[in-house]
């Protein structure tokens, strides 16, 4: 039985990779719920009502920031979170993707 030759993107496999272990982490998930039930939500009220370190709470939201899995916008001195949901469908869809090929 031959083996199917496989073209992988090294781009694409690096960002995709990027994507799932900001993913994979469960307070990483806990702060993306919480930010998807409040819609936009300031980060003081994501740590205060997580009681999570200050410091805790920004290295997570800056992983899933750098993987584009949530976007900022900045009020005077205080800084707001969003779901970027684009960018998690598309996650979503390649791994539905890529468990239907299997």
């Amino acid at each position: 039985m031959r083996k199917a030759k496989v073209k992988i993107n090294e781009e694409n496999l690096q960002v995709s990779s990027e994507v799932l272990r900001a993913l994979a982490h469960p307070l990483r998930m806990s702060i993306l719920e919480f930010v998807d039930k409040h819609k936009t939500i300031n980060v003081n009220k994501i740590y205060n009502t997580l009681k999570l370190e200050q410091s805790i709470t920004s290295q997570h939201l800056r992983i899933l920031r750098t993987a584009g899995v949530v976007e900022t916008r900045r009020d005077g001195k205080f800084i707001y979170y969003t779901l970027n949901y684009p960018r998690i469908a598309q996650v979503v869809k390649g791994i539905d993707n890529f468990l239907e090929n299997e």
